[in-house]
């Protein structure tokens, strides 16, 4: 007989069983889930912890073992997108930032990064299409319509820009720059009475504020419009005739008339106006000033009124500096110095001021060179421009010693990120090292110098023609200088150096050519041929078979020699025994 009971029984035991087994089997995995989640999140936060400290490889190491724990977690697809950047390895970070806003849709700022990526991707559409999502979950959010408006733009959709721009006004009510958008993109697809329209509006709500009527009428000039800007001046000076922004557009409207006459009288009542501010009057000046060149005029009319505007803001350092640039054009060095000198005096730790002053001394005073520089430095001590001029004056007044001093000092405030001024630094010191004869140390210098910048013709001259006169690594040399002769094929110099290095190989009618040239180019172009290169071309005259030719060269160089600065050319150890004996003399 079928005992029921027993079966209730065993069924009722086995639904137990398997209930307590699902309990256990879900504990298990909800336990396995905290244990992952505990361990994602260590290892997250040692991720963030080494981007922290700069430790950006080991960052990366430990938000990829993240990812192997969590494959769909967000966080570790945006930061991955950030160190790919960082590296500058775009693709990769675009994958990413792709990603990281799938994952997580409802996040802003995934979403703004992703989409300004898709702009430098020039993906117009996507980026589009995050932006409209964005606009309507928050349509507070003005920025947005402006970006999304700028992508339809780039996109070239125009007449979507301009309704975005319209769902923004709603958003914001007028507003100029808005305004002015939806007027460049008017004019942009061919409605330019809309554009204008757009102003109007400002005018219509503020009959009484002459900064729109200003605009209006700006906007006119700029599209052409010269009789609607005109009459549109003419109603706002009847609101403020003396208003200097009026005037300065009255300028302007002169100018592209062709009346440079009236421009100039509107720019100087400007100038002279008691409303203007001082920063304004600055930007005008220049306007002034070019107008002066436009018409052909004199710059030292503006002269007087630079003193005028003194007198007017005579705690307005800015307006020396403007003052002595403008008597630099005029060639009035000593006047310029003096209003750059004010300008330093009243901001003694901005470097403009000395560099403005050195610009009229270096290279007519060395004295005054000098003073400037240690000044500067005084005040400035960081700033390795016055440690390299004060050096090259040092150079000069063949105080090499001295010299090699002040340029060792001031190439330790040179960083790796101004790797011109670096090369010019060294290529100095190179100079003086092989002044000192210390020859080993120039050419490393030099060397460095052109690690720093490899095109520094400079320097590649400079250490070309030093190894040639050791006779030492001449195919270097030869290499070296070919590279100025490219660079600047009218150079005399260079074309005396890469000569000079072809006589030191045995070249002897290829560098004739070479130095020939050199001194029919010094002489075409007014210069004076240096006692070097007329001796170099008598040595090379003179193994070409040209003897005669070579002793009128030597005696060119003998002549140049006795009037030449000791500082720039050397004088030579066997001219005087070349003239005696009318012979060539190996140096």
């Amino acid at each position: 007989m079928y005992n029921f009971r027993k079966t209730t029984y065993l069924f009722c035991a086995i639904i137990v069983f398997l209930t307590i087994s699902c309990e256990v089997l879900n504990a298990q995995e909800n336990c396995t889930q905290t244990k992952e989640k505990r361990k994602f999140d260590y290892y997250f936060y040692e991720a963030m912890n080494a981007k922290a400290q700069g430790n950006y490889e080991a960052s990366f190491d430990l938000l990829n073992h993240c990812l192997s724990i969590d494959s769909t977690n967000a966080n570790v697809f945006y930061e991955l997108g950030s160190y790919y950047n960082t590296l500058k390895k775009k693709n990769m970070a675009m994958d990413c930032f792709r990603k990281s806003t799938e994952l997580d849709k409802d996040n802003f700022y995934y979403a703004m990064t992703y989409a300004t990526y898709c702009l430098e991707f020039k993906q117009y559409d996507e980026a589009v299409e995050i932006y409209e999502e964005l606009t309507l979950k928050y349509p507070e959010n003005s920025e947005l319509y402006l970006y999304l408006a700028q992508t339809y733009r780039q996109q070239g959709n125009l007449n979507r820009a301009v309704e975005t721009l319209d769902r923004l006004e709603k958003v914001m009510g007028l507003n100029e720059k808005v305004s002015l958008q939806k007027y460049s993109l008017y004019s942009a697809i061919g409605k330019e009475e809309k554009g204008f329209a757009e102003i109007q509006k400002f005018i219509d709500k503020y009959p009484h504020e002459i900064k729109y009527y200003i605009l209006m009428g700006n906007l006119y000039l700029q599209a052409g419009k010269n009789k609607e800007a005109l009459q549109t001046y003419e109603k706002a000076k009847m609101l403020d005739p003396q208003d200097p922004y009026l005037i300065s557009s009255m300028a302007e409207y002169y100018q592209k008339t062709n009346n440079g006459a009236a421009a100039e009288n509107e720019l100087y009542a400007a100038l002279i106006s008691p409303k203007m501010d001082v920063e304004t009057k600055l930007s005008i000046l220049t306007q002034y000033i070019g107008t002066l060149y436009q018409t052909k005029k004199n710059t030292e009319a503006a002269n007087a009124l630079f003193d005028t505007l003194m007198v007017q803001h005579p705690q307005e350092p800015q307006l020396n500096l403007m003052y002595g640039n403008l008597l630099m054009l005029q060639q009035k060095k000593d006047e310029a110095r003096f209003q750059f000198q004010l300008f330093a005096d009243a901001n003694p730790t901005n470097p403009t001021g000395w560099e403005q002053m050195l610009s009229t001394t270096f290279p007519d005073s060395l004295k005054l060179s000098k003073e400037i520089c240690e000044k500067a430095i005084s005040y400035i001590p960081d700033q390795p421009v016055f440690y390299f001029y004060l050096g090259i004056t040092e150079y000069m007044e063949q105080e090499y010693t001295t010299a090699l001093e002040t340029l060792k000092k001031g190439i330790s405030y040179v960083d790796d990120e101004q790797p011109g001024l670096l090369s010019n630094f060294y290529g100095q010191i190179g100079d003086l090292y092989y002044r000192l004869e210390k020859n080993d140390s120039a050419f490393i210098s030099y060397d460095k110098a052109l690690r720093y910048d490899p095109n520094n013709l400079g320097v590649l001259n400079n250490y070309s023609y030093y190894l040639s006169l050791e006779k030492q690594d001449l195919d270097k040399a030869e290499q070296m200088s070919s590279l100025t002769v490219k660079a600047e094929p009218l150079n005399s110099t260079y074309l005396d150096t890469y000569g000079w290095v072809l006589f030191q190989q045995g070249a002897y009618v290829m560098a004739k050519i070479y130095i020939e040239n050199a001194v029919k180019y010094s002489q075409e172009n007014g210069g004076k041929v240096s006692s070097e290169v007329w001796e170099h071309y008598g040595d090379v005259l003179y193994l070409t078979g040209e003897e005669e030719k070579a002793l009128e060269s030597w005696v060119k160089a003998k002549e140049a020699e006795s009037t030449e600065d000791p500082a720039e050319h050397r004088k030579s150890p066997t001219l005087d025994k070349k003239i005696e004996t009318k012979t060539y003399i190996a140096q």
